[in-house]
């Protein structure tokens, strides 16, 4: 149980960065990610930085996806339009569903903060193995966008009217 807050569940999230660029010093998003799951009072299981390379990011996920005590894993990075970007190309193949209420509400949103660049973003989530998978911009800002609004509930067994927590029972 979490200590707190009002969450009635702890769940085990992994945070993985995808950058070229990214290292421990500098991996601002992946630091926001880590502080904000431990501060809801769920627990950081793990937390890793890959090169943005689709094989490389498939095999730090399917060990994740395959681990029955990970609920949870929220990608950073690799959802843009450059040359390396490769996020969901290397994911969407490891989803048993696509959440695509994800990414169109995050687009929504962040629209008002950048504009029409938000086309640009390919954010995009869904489920594998009964855990679920959020893959976010690399900027901070976005990261921060999509905790405040999307993910934090969304990882709250308490919120109504639905939540992903359910889903991961069945996982024990």
């Amino acid at each position: 149980m979490l200590k707190d807050n009002n969450f009635s569940e702890s769940l085990a999230i992994n945070v993985l960065t995808v950058s070229d660029t990214r290292t421990s010093e500098n991996d601002t998003s992946g630091d926001y990610l880590c502080g904000v799951i431990q501060g809801a009072g769920h627990n950081l299981s793990e937390r890793t930085i890959v090169l943005d390379d689709i094989y490389q990011i498939r095999a730090v996920l399917s060990t994740w996806i395959a681990n029955e005590n990970i609920n949870g894993i929220l990608v950073t990075g690799g959802t843009g339009f450059s040359g390396r970007d490769s996020t969901p190309e290397a994911v969407t193949p490891l989803f048993d569903k696509c959440i695509d209420g994800f990414g169109e509400v995050f687009r929504y949103l962040s629209y008002d903060e950048i504009g029409s660049s938000t086309v640009q973003s390919r954010a995009l989530a869904g489920v594998a193995n009964k855990t679920t998978i959020f893959c976010l911009p690399g900027s901070t800002g976005a990261c921060k966008l999509a905790w405040n609004h999307l993910i934090r509930e969304q990882l709250d067994s308490s919120h109504q009217p639905c939540n992903f927590v359910g889903a991961f029972r069945s996982k024990d």
